[in-house]
């Protein structure tokens, strides 16, 4: 097991000071790394505006990658992740468009009752999915990329199949999350309610990662299972739950890109499962399992985002040229991550 405060890159030395391994900065390096050129290159790339689009776009980014970052640690993948924030947002939408449920009627309210109901029943809908895709997971002994592969498809045919392939309305509280700011002080900055939700999933699931016992028993079953099996850890309900988290996560994360746009409809989050996947394993969470944490991730998005934002403000660099130079830079750092944490090992 290769928790955080295990690792061996902690390890302290005969002075009593951390020892740290090239792995572990390495992320970090990278992230300063593309600062720093891009505040040398990018007009205006320092400014407060710019770094508020990095924080408020990567918020459902942040959410997804969260939940990602279990599975992973336990040696799983799901697959399914960005067609679930699209299901979430689907269904929450074909919910507010009911007549029973008042959404097209602009002289009757939604109540809170009502209100809850529609946003909690597609969460829970999500929740479930991820279940399900663990149950069979560890019944049918299967590797979960196939598992998950078969839900992503699932998910996008509930979608359309609600939809009809249709943008659908959705409720007033959702363009507030994805588009609203806390003010702190009469003159003092805002912080948009999408960011604090990330900073507080983000924050929980390092939490329970770090101190709890399900936290531990999660690095135990990615780092070695079959010795956690052995030790008592019931390694197939610690699967089904890392599904499940991570299926929550991806719903959350669905309805605050939904509520940014302002709309549901089977088009949003394409791109979301393999930038979540490139965010988890930016930030050094080992696809192999049993290594890697929320802060590790939240590097990982701050990187992906900061390499986005700096290429979109480049002007001579056109649209295909930045998803190419996206692409080609993001592989030398997980490359070179990848080496840095076969090194060590």
């Amino acid at each position: 097991m290769t928790d955080e405060p295990q690792a061996r890159s902690r390890e302290t030395s005969k002075s009593g000071r951390w020892r740290w391994e090239a792995r572990d900065i390495a992320p970090l390096v990278s992230l300063l790394v593309l600062v720093a050129f891009f505040s040398a290159v990018a007009p205006n790339f320092r400014r407060a505006s710019v770094w508020f689009a990095i924080f408020d776009q990567g918020a459902a980014l942040a959410i997804v990658a969260a939940g990602l970052t279990f599975v992973l640690i336990a040696a799983e993948i799901d697959l399914a992740v960005g067609n679930l924030a699209v299901w979430t947002a689907c269904f929450c939408g074909w919910l507010f468009t009911r007549d029973w449920a008042a959404g097209a009627a602009a002289d009757r309210p939604i109540d809170g009752p009502m209100l809850a109901a529609i946003l909690l029943v597609p969460l829970a809908s999500v929740v479930l999915l991820g279940i399900v895709s663990g149950v069979l997971t560890v019944w049918s002994r299967l590797p979960s990329f196939i598992i998950t592969l078969a839900m992503m498809n699932i998910a996008m045919g509930l979608s359309k199949y609600l939809t009809h392939n249709q943008t659908l309305p959705i409720p007033e509280v959702l363009h507030t999350l994805g588009n609203g700011r806390l003010k702190l002080g009469d003159a003092g900055p805002s912080i948009p309610y999408g960011v604090l939700l990330a900073g507080v999933v983000l924050l929980v699931g390092h939490l329970v990662l770090r101190h709890t016992r399900f936290g531990r028993y999660v690095y135990m079953c990615g780092g070695n299972r079959e010795a956690a099996r052995l030790a008592g850890v019931r390694t197939g309900a610690i699967v089904v739950a890392c599904l499940a988290i991570s299926s929550l996560c991806a719903g959350l994360g669905g309805l605050v890109n939904a509520g940014r746009l302002q709309s549901a409809s089977v088009l949003l989050n394409q791109n979301l499962l393999l930038n979540a996947v490139a965010c988890v394993v930016l930030g050094g969470t080992s696809l192999f399992g049993g290594e890697g944490g929320m802060g590790r991730t939240l590097i990982g998005v701050l990187t992906f985002r900061v390499l986005e934002v700096g290429l979109q403000r480049i002007a001579w660099i056109d649209e295909d040229a930045r998803i190419l130079l996206t692409g080609v830079v993001l592989l030398a750092a997980l490359v070179i991550n990848g080496l840095l944490a076969k090194r060590s090992s």
